[in-house]
């Protein structure tokens, strides 16, 4: 069995518990390791936290997709795929594969990049093609609780 949801989120700080709490009751019906649980959570919420601050239209039009972001997560077999991505300006000289630059360690932004690199297994940094904005992707291997998973019945 696998499970996937998507969510088309208004880009109001509200919306980033809702995304998670969607995920933690996903990730717990599932039987998933509270443990991995819990930090793909904490990335879910860095990635959505960065969709509100960050990924209005380029233009700021009042109206336009940028008061909205996309997040959507797939469990399947052993791995959970979260994606999140808005109609931002995206990310500057970024590649689909490439990282951001490294924030200093006395920045104010970009910390939360680096906490998604070191919850996930493996993550995507980039920008989408035609409409614009940033896309985040990150997978982690699951760790199941003890006894079956739904996802392994």
């Amino acid at each position: 069995m696998s499970i996937w949801w998507s969510l088309h989120l208004r880009r109001e700080a509200a919306s980033v518990p809702l995304a998670r709490r969607l995920l933690l009751g996903t990730m717990e019906t599932a039987g998933v390791d509270p443990d991995v649980s819990y930090e793909l959570s904490v990335a879910l919420t860095e990635a959505c936290a960065n969709a509100v601050e960050h990924g209005g239209d380029v233009g700021g039009e009042a109206g336009g997709t940028g008061r909205a972001y996309r997040v959507t997560a797939y469990l399947d077999g052993e791995t959970c795929r979260i994606e999140v991505a808005d109609s931002g300006p995206g990310f500057p000289g970024v590649e689909r594969t490439a990282a951001p630059t490294a924030p200093s360690d006395d920045a104010e932004h970009g910390r939360g990049l680096r906490l998604i690199e070191e919850l996930a297994d493996h993550v995507q940094f980039g920008n989408r093609s035609g409409r614009g904005g940033a896309v985040v992707s990150f997978d982690k291997i699951l760790k199941w609780k003890d006894g079956p998973s739904l996802l392994m019945a």
